[in-house]
């Protein structure tokens, strides 16, 4: 079967090859790849930027698709089964970070699409306590959405932390920025997306995905804006969903005294800001890697609910043999997000 690797460290070394199909191991599901989306961490693998990686490795870690196999231990699940996967191929399950339900920070951890291979091909095998159902009625292409649900989840409501009626500002209106509004929502939070003119488009699928406000920041001041709704104060909290230096410091700006900052976006580099903010506005800063159990509980029961839609996020689809133009358009921040599909 084709599968999209890395092959070697250093940037590119990205190739389509021919390996062989797996087979389950006793404690295995395995599934056939209906989609796989392409995330921001690939890119960073691409330019060696992503200190997991382990090549060569089969890329892809956002996946749906339907259980064709499984192993003698596995029970709870049949052949044509719709699912999702969390990430983790194996963690250690013996330090105070597994113990504790955070297995994203296991030191051991072993991740599919970086140091396991992933969901850029047909097939995917991965342990029985990855495996969720998907939720009656979900689009199973954009299914593959449900990884970077659980992990806005993770870094929105478990670790940020939103109450009803909050002044939550997201800046960038990236997929991630797009799920962060609908979890907002859910929270009971007010919305208000920030972008650049390039971003038209996503602002106003923002709109429609439930944001009160949407601000283009090159045509209106953003810190203007915020603290006029919000009475001078600014924001209670803001997500920075771009992972750009701009984003971040312009974010330090319109929160509000005592508000909270939480880092959304991954940089892929040093960056320099000013960090006193944090000290002279008495900021409380959160920082999140990945997801964990519990947040995937809680995606699921949201898509269950029909209170996030992931459907609107694909704009582009393609087979895994194109992956240099998914790549280049996912790095070009045209469009949304951009979902790869497995070839025969």
């Amino acid at each position: 079967m084709k599968a999209v690797m890395k092959v070697a460290r250093g940037v590119g070394h990205i190739e389509v090859r021919d390996i062989p199909e797996p087979e389950p191991a006793s404690n295995e599901v395995k599934i056939k790849v209906i989609a796989a989306g392409v995330c921001g961490t690939d890119i960073h693998i691409y330019y060696d930027e992503y200190p997991l990686a382990r090549p060569p490795v089969v890329m892809g870690h956002e996946v749906s698709g339907e259980v064709v196999d499984y192993g003698k231990d596995v029970k709870g699940f049949k052949v044509g089964d719709l699912v999702t996967s969390e990430t983790y191929a194996s963690v250690c399950g013996k330090c105070k970070y597994c113990r504790t339900g955070n297995p994203n920070l296991c030191p051991e951890r072993r991740s599919i699409g970086s140091s396991v291979n992933g969901a850029f091909t047909k097939y995917l095998v991965i342990r029985k306590e990855n495996i969720h159902k998907l939720p009656a009625g979900i689009d199973t292409v954009s299914a593959c959405l449900c990884e970077p649900l659980a992990c806005c989840i993770h870094g929105i409501t478990e670790k940020t932390h939103i109450d009803a009626g909050d002044t939550v500002a997201i800046s960038g209106p990236g997929p991630i920025g797009l799920l962060s509004v609908q979890i907002v929502k859910a929270e009971g939070g007010i919305p208000i997306v920030l972008g650049t003119a390039k971003d038209k488009d996503r602002l106003q699928l923002a709109k429609d995905l439930g944001a009160e406000i949407i601000i283009n920041i090159e045509e209106q001041d953003p810190v203007e804006l915020i603290n006029k709704v919000t009475n001078g104060y600014g924001a209670d909290v803001v997500l920075e969903c771009a992972g750009k230096e701009a984003s971040a410091e312009m974010s330090l700006k319109i929160v509000k005294k005592m508000g909270k900052y939480t880092q959304m976006g991954l940089f892929g580099r040093p960056i320099t800001i000013d960090f006193e903010k944090v000290a002279y506005k008495e900021l409380k800063v959160t920082g999140f890697f990945a997801q964990v159990p519990s947040a995937w509980e809680r995606a699921l029961k949201l898509l269950e609910q029909r209170k996030v839609n992931l459907k609107p996020i694909v704009s582009h689809i393609f087979p895994i043999t194109e992956w240099r133009k998914a790549f280049e358009i996912v790095e070009n921040h045209e469009g949304l997000k951009v979902v790869l599909q497995p070839v025969d």
